[in-house]
């Protein structure tokens, strides 16, 4: 046998005869993961429930003609803010001038005519009752002359509330008829944001209010905040407080029905038709949480192994209350005074005695786990 393999046969048996050292935290060379066991922890902490919502204003208004003409003047721009009572669009009056001052004259002339014959029954020339047909006569004409004037006001289109203008439809010198688009104006001080609420939740928000409420369409959110998250990442730094209004029905397709929050915004920063996401922030009082890590799923159902008294290990199944990054928080299955295997999960198994282990404090297990999530 040569020297070579001697020294190689050698070597075999010394690697042979040294125990298994740690490579590792927690593992040996043969990969196994050393057992670390822990309890779960009640904490308050903060869960954030996030929707996708539309972004939409308070009052968003297609502005009309109301008459038939040419736009003789236009008196705001694109984007301009205007106040209520504004005049925004002209229309070429000249026919509807020239009708009001012909209705005008038609109301003088039955005002003449019934004053002439008002002396006429004084002096018992005629009787009352052809007076009464002077009277509906000059009724008629006043009121074609007050229907003239309006048609005339109608060439002056104002704004009906506080807003900003939007595209302009028409430009100046177009013809137009009554009812054609001009603009929109948006009143954008109050946003409304809607957003999807599956009924499931809709039910846990309803229970947590209570019944004693006095309005059925609005919902308080307890010790909630909602906030809305913009497209580009950032907070709204304007909050909806923790009330929502609820709307009429439920989508039977989706299982869903529209909330609506209600967003302040002083600066103009959000406009009709914008995204983003709302998201309702609540706390939750001595939860019972535990890493996520220290779960495992089969079929669709979360388990843990929980440790006896013995040091025997049992597989039981959980209920998940929310789902957080890396933390669970329980719903049932679970209590603080049991200890959980939170480590070596794959080298333990359902009715298996625990030789060796290490007892992790929840405190610790938590340290680097995220307790505020979606």
């Amino acid at each position: 046998m040569t020297i070579s393999k001697i020294l190689v046969i050698t070597l075999a048996l010394i690697a042979l005869s040294l125990p298994a050292c740690q490579t590792h935290e927690g593992q040996t060379e043969a990969g196994h993961q050393k057992v670390v066991v822990t309890s779960p922890m009640a904490k308050d902490v903060t869960i954030t429930q996030r929707y996708v919502c539309q972004i939409r204003s308070r009052q968003h208004i297609k502005i009309c003609a109301l008459a038939n003409g040419y736009i003789q003047e236009i008196w705001v721009n694109e984007g301009q803010a205007v106040n209520k009572g504004d005049v925004m669009f002209k229309i070429l009056p000249t026919l509807y001038r020239a009708k009001l001052d012909a209705e005008l004259a038609e109301a003088n002339l039955a005002k003449m005519e019934r004053n002439n014959t008002k002396g006429l029954v004084r002096d018992s020339v005629v009787s009352e009752r052809e007076l009464a047909l002077y009277d509906a006569k000059l009724a008629k004409a006043e009121a074609k002359a007050k229907l003239a004037e309006a048609e005339l006001n109608f060439t002056e289109v104002k704004a009906p509330f506080d807003g900003i203008v939007d595209r302009q439809e028409q430009q100046q010198g177009s013809l137009i008829k009554e009812g054609e688009v001009l603009t929109t104006l948006s009143d954008n001080s109050v946003m409304w944001v809607y957003f999807n609420v599956p009924e499931v939740r809709y039910y846990e928000y309803k229970a947590q209010q209570g019944k004693n409420t006095g309005n059925s369409q609005r919902l308080e959110i307890k010790e909630a905040k909602i906030e809305l998250l913009l497209a580009d990442g950032s907070k709204f730094d304007q909050s909806a407080g923790n009330t929502v209004t609820v709307t009429g029905k439920f989508n039977n397709e989706t299982g869903n029905i529209a909330f609506r929050a209600d967003f302040p915004n002083p600066n103009g920063l959000l406009r009709h038709g914008q995204t983003g996401n709302v998201l309702i922030n609540r706390p939750l009082h001595n939860a019972i949480v535990i890493p996520q890590r220290a779960t495992y799923e089969i079929l669709h159902k979360r388990y843990v192994f929980v440790v006896d008294k013995d040091d025997v290990v049992h597989q039981r199944e959980i209920a998940v209350q929310h789902e957080m990054d890396d933390i669970f928080v329980i719903k049932s299955g679970l209590d603080v005074n049991e200890k959980i295997v939170l480590e070596g999960v794959r080298q333990v198994r359902d009715g298996g005695k625990l030789e060796e282990h290490e007892f992790r404090r929840p405190e610790d297990a938590l340290s680097n786990q995220k307790l505020h999530a979606e």
